[in-house]
């Protein structure tokens, strides 16, 4: 080929990037405001005059959830669903475009390398989506289809619930700005210290794991729209099965997970604990940890399982990590796991130590 020819395939090559960065940029910008930054903007002056954002989703106007029955797991289901479907179909979107239209290369040279470089770009690029740990959990599956370390992928699926700005505004206008700031402490902790720690445990692993869909090369010949259409739908069809009978079996299960929210859940280690572990595996839409402990302290129950709650509720839940148990090694998401309640347990004793 003359060498004009090949300039030319370069500017078509170029014109070609920057045309899918500009419908990434698009619909990550449209998406988020439409689904989280408009509506949050106009719930923050809501909690800022009523110090609430609504009841507890866990147990709506009642102070115990209700007995485990098909009703109770179809009542939450909906409810939840009605919370979060729309951020569900933008995280899908996204988790599909992510492999379809940004370059390979920028992943893996701003989110692929092992090390705290990466993982403190992933948490910072958080920031911004606000998602729940399952609605992010789709966006993950893409990176580390990409090749995103797996510190990387952490960081950002926990900082979108951990670090949600919105989220912090919520919790100092209805619990007190100390509770906002015990969040971020913890937030950041997780975010930047658990995944630099997935990446000590997975270093070596360069490689993302073989079950894991992988999109094809950024230069394959087709229309990116049948790719994109194509990918959205056999990570749908993937992954939300497992997810809605996870969500139905947690709302099933409230009872038991959450026997009571009142007096009799005091500031006892046991109590502390069992909280902490609850947290970790129920599933709640975005800052639905803000109603749940408001209620439990005005109802009685002690700081310290309400300070592991907040901590251990938003950044996983059984069907996240059902979600991604094929984009990470299972010795990473028990480390992850484990860690979350041990922190959820740390937060409690401090809450209690600075007198919350």
């Amino acid at each position: 080929m003359s060498p004009a020819g090949k300039s030319a395939v370069k500017s078509v090559a170029r014109s070609d990037v920057a045309l899918r960065w500009t419908i990434f940029v698009a619909l990550v910008v449209v998406g988020l405001a439409y689904v989280k930054w408009v509506p949050y903007y106009g719930r923050a002056w809501f909690a800022a005059s009523h110090h609430s954002i609504g009841s507890s989703i866990l147990t709506g106007d009642s102070a115990t959830p209700p007995p485990p029955s098909l009703g109770a797991a179809l009542e939450y289901a909906l409810a939840y669903g009605k919370a979060i479907w729309k951020a569900l179909v933008l995280g899908l979107l996204v988790g599909s475009a992510v492999q379809v239209l940004i370059p390979s290369q920028w992943i893996a040279r701003v989110l692929g390398t092992v090390g705290f470089r990466s993982v403190a770009a992933a948490g910072i690029l958080s920031v911004p989506g606000m998602m729940c740990t399952c609605c992010a959990a789709p966006v993950v599956a893409g990176l580390r289809a990409r090749r995103a370390s797996a510190g990387a992928a952490i960081a950002f699926w926990l900082g979108n619930p951990m670090l949600n700005p919105a989220t912090l505004v919520f919790l100092g206008f209805v619990l007190g700005w100390n509770w906002s700031l015990l969040r971020i402490a913890f937030g950041l902790l997780m975010v930047f210290g658990l995944g630099y720690l997935a990446d000590r445990l997975d270093g070596f692993n360069r490689e993302p794991p073989a079950a894991m869909p992988r999109e094809a090369p950024d230069d394959e010949a087709g229309n990116v729209f049948a790719r994109w259409a194509r990918l959205a739908l056999r990570m749908s069809v993937r992954l939300l099965p497992e997810y809605a009978i996870l969500v139905l079996l947690l709302g099933a299960a409230r009872a038991w997970l959450f026997p009571q929210l009142g007096p009799g859940i005091g500031n006892e280690l046991n109590w502390i604990v069992a909280m902490a572990a609850a947290g970790c595996l129920f599933v709640i839409p975005t800052a639905g940890e803000v109603p749940i402990v408001q209620s439990m302290l005005l109802l009685g129950a002690g700081v310290g399982p309400a300070a592991a709650l907040l901590v251990t509720l938003p950044p996983i839940s059984a069907p996240s990590m059902a979600m991604l148990a094929q984009s990470f090694p299972l010795r990473v998401l028990a480390l992850l796991a484990v860690s979350i309640v041990a922190l959820g347990v740390l937060a409690s004793y401090v809450a209690l130590g600075l007198g919350f």
